[in-house]
């Protein structure tokens, strides 16, 4: 006999294969189906409201689709290879920049930094890099400047940058005093793809539209982009939604709200554990500012989640020694909690 239950190909399986492939979506189905057993006509209006702010944030959505699908389609990541060269001071103020505001592939970051150290690129230039690089990039630039408004979109970008400078600068203080050699743990390859945008970097091809295969890379990056943004601010206009409907203004304010460095610090310290996804955070963030919280505090989540969220976290474990992990997390967060309270003193000036 046999148990169809237990058959690689059976319900069993086709049920993880159903929440791994499409996770956010059920998450997003899930909570909206409690939600109308329990209160139906907050289920109404949260679909509506969802619907709305999908439409609202629709040009910036396209926007940023456009962005991302033309840097994959042109090859520009491959620019990132010239961050890299020269003097370490130089090297790290460009590093920050190429982490803060290239449109860089996201498989091709941890590779690449496990190459950049494999080939002896200084650990402070990577260090800039690898801090900046999860916080901001053009189509996050977009989508921040939509959801949450121009002015913080070129806080977080300046955070970014700032963020990457300041820790390479550390780093490189603390290196040349002789600490932190040989940061990769034993069994680091040198990067595989990721690796060769630095050691052979291509040209970029600027008009990739008269070139058959890069226009249908374009399209593939686009509808990959399109049903990954759709999902993930599917579920974060929902959550925001719901956020506005039970969650007291009042309590917001008291608790993230102010103007001291309280709400920052806490701000700082929830976005470790608290934060889904770059782009789903905007509109959380968005809602909470709404209610009361202060635009530092929602700074320095935003950047102190995007910086240490689990997935970014672990890839950093896997890489190196803890002693480069915890310098990696003191560094972020200390910069996280330094770029709030400077745009909380902005804008209050």
């Amino acid at each position: 006999m046999t148990d169809t239950s237990l058959s690689p190909t059976g319900p069993a399986a086709w049920a993880r294969t159903l929440w791994r492939d499409h996770r956010v979506w059920l998450a997003s189905a899930l909570i909206l189906a409690v939600v109308a057993l329990l209160d139906p006509a907050q289920a109404r209006d949260s679909l509506g409201f969802t619907a709305q702010s999908l439409l609202n944030t629709a040009p910036f959505l396209i926007l940023s689709i456009g962005v991302a699908a033309w840097a994959t389609a042109t090859g520009a990541d491959n620019l990132i290879a010239r961050a890299f060269t020269g003097a370490p001071v130089v090297m790290i103020g460009l590093a920050a920049l190429a982490g803060g505001l290239s449109p860089f592939c996201s498989c091709g970051v941890i590779p690449l930094i496990a190459a950049l150290l494999a080939m002896g690129v200084p650990l402070s230039a990577v260090m800039a890099f690898w801090l900046a690089s999860p916080v901001m990039d053009p189509s996050m630039f977009v989508l921040t400047t939509g959801v949450l408004g121009l002015e913080f979109a070129l806080a977080k970008t300046l955070a970014a940058v700032g963020l990457g400078v300041f820790g390479g600068a550390v780093v490189h203080v603390m290196s040349r005093a002789g600490g932190l050699s040989d940061p990769l743990r034993e069994g680091i390859g040198n990067g595989g793809c990721g690796g060769a945008k630095l050691r052979a970097p291509k040209p970029v091809v600027w008009r990739f539209w008269q070139e058959p295969e890069r226009r249908a890379k374009f399209g593939r990056e686009a509808l990959n982009v399109t049903l990954f943004l759709a999902k993930w601010l599917t579920l974060a206009f929902l959550l925001e939604s719901l956020m506005l409907a039970f969650i007291p203004a009042e309590t917001v304010t008291s608790v993230l709200g102010g103007s001291g460095l309280g709400p920052i610090a806490l701000g700082t310290l929830v976005g470790v554990p608290a934060y889904l996804n770059g782009y789903a955070a905007l509109p959380l963030v968005g809602g909470l500012i709404a209610q009361g919280m202060a635009p530092g505090a929602g700074l320095a989540f935003l950047v102190a989640g995007g910086v240490t969220s689990l997935p970014a976290a672990i890839a950093v474990w896997a890489l190196v020694k803890p002693r480069v992990f915890a310098l990696y997390i003191a560094l972020s967060l200390s910069g996280a909690f330094a770029a709030g309270l400077l745009f909380h003193l902005w804008s209050i000036a």
